[in-house]
Formats: C-alpha cells, structure tokens, sequence
C-alpha cells in the first residue's frame, strides 16, 4: 500500500483490507508513522510518541471490527496502563496511568493499534488547544488558526491524514468544536451510553463522554458500536439499540422536524459565515424533504445553562487541580494561570453556587424536552465564529498580573466580581455558546461538516437529539455525507 492509498481510506476501509490480507497492521502502522513524520512537526497534533507499545501490538495477533488499524489516543481521560496521562498539564507529565480506561480497553479488544497521544489544552478546560506544558495545536486547512479543543490535537491529526479516526472526549464540545474546526464529522453521544471507567463512574457529573473524530460517518457508527454499553462499575445501566449503529448509516431519516437559531446572549451577532452555514443546511435539509423551521430564539436560557455550566467547570478545574497536587506533589507553578484562576473561582464559589448549578439542570432539560414536544431536532452553528488564530485568548499582561496577585491571595470570592470573570465567559464560550447544551442536558448531538468559509476553513453544523436519538443522528448524517460529501475534501 502507499500513502495515498493510505490517505483514501476510512478506518472501516482499512479494516476490511486487513482482514482480506490485502495489507498487514505492520504496514498500516508504518505508513501512519511516516505521515506524522510528515505533518507533525507542522500541526503538533501528538505530544506522546507509543513506538513500543504499537510495535509489540503490531506483531500479535489481532483480532476484532478494526484489527490493525492505526488509531490514536487523547490525552486526557484516555488512560493508557504503564503511561502518563498529561492531561494537558506539566503537573501530571509523569504520573503513569494504573490501569486502562475503560474505552481505551475496549479499543485495544476491537484490534486498533494506537501509537500515540494528542494534544489537549490543561485538564480540557478550553475550547482551544494551547497549552503551556506542550504548545498549541495547528489546524492543517490553516496553522496560524486553532484547529478547536480539547480534542484539537486528535482532529488535527485526523484531518491531516495521520489516521482516519482518533480518539476524543465531549465535556462542553470537545468533540464537535474540533470537529467542525476541523472538516470532520463528531457525534457526541447520550449520557451513560459509553462507559467512563473503570476510576470514575461518569466525567464531569455525567456531562462529558468519549467517543471519536473521524472522516465520515460509518466510522463514528461502527466506532460507538465498539465502545457503547455499561460496564460492571458504571453508575446505571443504558438503554441498547435493537441493531448495530452501523447499521443505522444508509437507512431512511424519514421526514424530520428541524427548528435551528443561531442568535444567542453571548453572542447576539454570530459570524455571516456561522449565520451561512446554518441557512445552507438548512436549504440543503429542505431539498432532501426535511421540514424546518427559524425560531425567533433559543429554546431554553441559554445566558443561564453559560453561567451553569461555567461554574461546573470552574468547581471541576479546582478539584483537578487538587488532585494533581495529591497525586503527583505539583505546586501552583506547574499549573497555567487561567487554570488556577478557573480553580479560585470554583473554590470561591461556595457549596449553594455549585449546588445550584447542578440542580438546574433538570431546568434546561426540561426545556429541551418541551421543544422536542414539536420538533425532532435542534439545528444551530457548531462555532459561532470561524476558528481564532493561535494566540487570540492569551490575556494581557496587566490582566495576568492581577489574576496572578489575587490567585496567590486565594481570592476567588473577589475573582467573581471583577472582569476577568466576564472576560473569560467571552473567550471561552463567546465562539462556542451552542454545544454546552447537550452535554448539560445529557443528550446526543453531532457536528456535520457541510460548510467552509470564504477563506477555506471549516465551519460545521450541530444537530442536538432526544434522549436514545443517535440513531436518529446518523441516519441523517450519513443522508447528509451522500448528498455533501465531505471526506475528499483535504487540507493542503
């Protein structure tokens, strides 16, 4: 095989091809490693070579729905026995992982070969991937831009070449921000559907789950079938489809109900080309026999859910933070500012703001059910903006010097009240105020690449299910991926 022929297929083609003997899991390997050599050093994508661990995988025995595939693993979450799991952080670069993650396991028993880890922003608290410890991510359609976060480092990677699907985590879009970022389909999956295990029962309270960037839609589908089900440590049991996910891709959508907005109180006046991409889909979708419908605003409190969620963040950066410290012994330094500035905020917070974020929930969850009442799915920009550039969040130094000063006081409770707060609600969810939603909610929702921009970078759309509606999603992805294809279109 040559890399082109490499560079043509999906995981699911490559599968095949292996188990046809076609091409050996060493060769695929070998040619997987050649591009990153290729187009690393441009993208940055991996930050943790795994040369032993794939070459030992390479020459056993393989077996399973992707036997010999080349794959990548996130670095956060993602727990790789023997390995460090960085997180994006210089304070975890050297604590290895006990044990596998439980997704990592199932990827290992369904025949992947991953042989590295990708980059991701510090404890995956930003929609951008530029981290101290490691440097920012590249977006292969333009380097000077951020190809999203946290999974920025496995989009990267996917949308170059370097494999056909990698693996990525959603805790406020963290698979469909990449993705959308980046050119590529992301599906972001129901709470509980994949399992978080086996050291914790769900991420983020429930809000964040595993999954995959990939090129098209029957690898995202064949990739949940691998990794959807309970484990004997998971919090509940979940509701399984009659069939296989990947038999979901081909079938008929039927005639939907789609209502899509793009206006939201964080950002009133999103981008013409996110505006653009919404109107596009939404002709497109019409012309394949969808109904759909422009709602005067967004179904549910979207300036509250921001605030929520935020805060849930902010309580989750301060216990990592801590954790790390127990762990590993890190002090402040080996943490970035803006993570012990999210951190001050959450343990400044108090026991009734954070107790109060979690509890509305249900609020925004009921919300989203009375619109499903009279729609089948929501349809809104994935960005509101097209990617930043590298570099467009650093704060100034005047800003920096005053966070700094009050973090050393421990002042969170001040922290609150100043504009830092308000500054880091723009720069975090000013170009993404539309995934949240489902991650909040607890529901399934997909990133649909049918958009670039004038300038040729990606722009994709998202689309938010009911509750057990990822069938519903790929159907209509994959009606979407053959009436618009995407996968052929690359970055140069």
């Amino acid at each position: 095989m040559t890399l082109d022929e490499y560079l043509a297929e999906d995981a699911t083609g490559l599968a095949a091809l292996v188990a046809g003997g076609d091409v050996t899991a060493r060769e695929l390997l070998d040619l997987a490693r050649q591009r990153a050599d290729q187009v690393n050093p441009k993208l940055n994508a991996i930050v943790t070579r795994m040369d032993a661990q794939a070459d030992a995988l390479a020459d056993s025995e393989l077996s399973g729905p992707f036997a010999g595939v080349p794959f990548l693993i996130k670095d956060l979450g993602q727990d790789f026995r023997g390995l460090p799991t960085a997180s994006g952080s210089n304070a975890l670069k050297h604590t290895p992982a006990e044990v596998h993650a439980t997704v990592v396991q199932r990827w290992l028993d369904a025949g992947l070969v991953p042989f590295g880890k990708t980059n991701t922003p510090e404890f995956g608290a930003k929609a951008i991937t530029e981290s101290d410890a490691f440097g920012p991510a590249r977006n292969p359609w333009n380097t000077n831009h951020t190809p999203g976060g946290s999974s920025g480092g496995s989009a990267a990677a996917v949308a170059a070449g370097i494999v056909p699907c990698a693996g990525a985590s959603d805790g406020g879009g963290s698979i469909r921000i990449p993705a959308a970022a980046c050119g590529l389909f992301g599906l972001k999956v129901g709470r509980g559907l994949v399992p978080a295990g086996p050291l914790e029962g769900e991420g983020l309270n429930g809000s964040a789950v595993d999954g995959v960037v990939s090129r098209t839609v029957r690898d995202s589908a064949a990739m949940l079938d691998v990794l959807a089900g309970g484990a004997p440590e998971s919090p509940y049991a979940v509701a399984m489809p009659e069939g296989p996910y990947a038999g979901e891709v081909g079938q008929a959508s039927g005639t939907l109900r789609i209502g899509y907005f793009t206006a939201t109180n964080i950002n009133p006046t999103p981008d013409a080309e996110a505006v653009a991409a919404v109107e596009n889909a939404a002709a497109l979708l019409e012309s394949l026999g969808h109904e759909v419908v422009e709602l005067p605003t967004a179904p549910f409190d979207d300036a509250q859910l921001a605030e929520d969620f935020l805060f849930g963040w902010f309580g989750f950066c301060a216990y990592a933070v801590a954790e790390a410290k127990l762990r590993g012994g890190a002090r402040n330094r080996d943490f970035e500012n803006d993570t012990l500035l999210m951190a001050q905020l959450g343990a400044g917070a108090g026991v009734i703001s954070l107790c109060g974020a979690m509890e509305r929930k249900q609020d925004h969850v009921r919300a989203l059910a009375a619109f499903h009442e009279d729609y089948d799915l929501l349809l809104t920009p994935t960005l509101a903006t097209p990617p930043p550039k590298i570099g467009a969040f650093i704060q100034p130094l005047a800003m920096r010097a005053i966070a700094k000063a009050l973090v050393t006081l421990r002042g969170g409770g001040l922290l609150r009240h100043t504009p830092i707060v308000t500054d880091m609600i723009e720069q975090n969810l000013g170009w993404v105020p539309y995934t949240q939603l489902a991650n909040i909610t607890g529901r399934p929702a997909m990133s649909v690449p049918l958009h670039w921009t004038a300038s040729g970078l990606p722009l994709g759309v998202q689309f938010v299910g009911r509750l057990g509606a990822e069938g519903q999603l790929l159907r209509l992805a994959a009606e979407l991926e053959q009436a618009q294809p995407w996968a052929k279109r690359r970055p140069a």
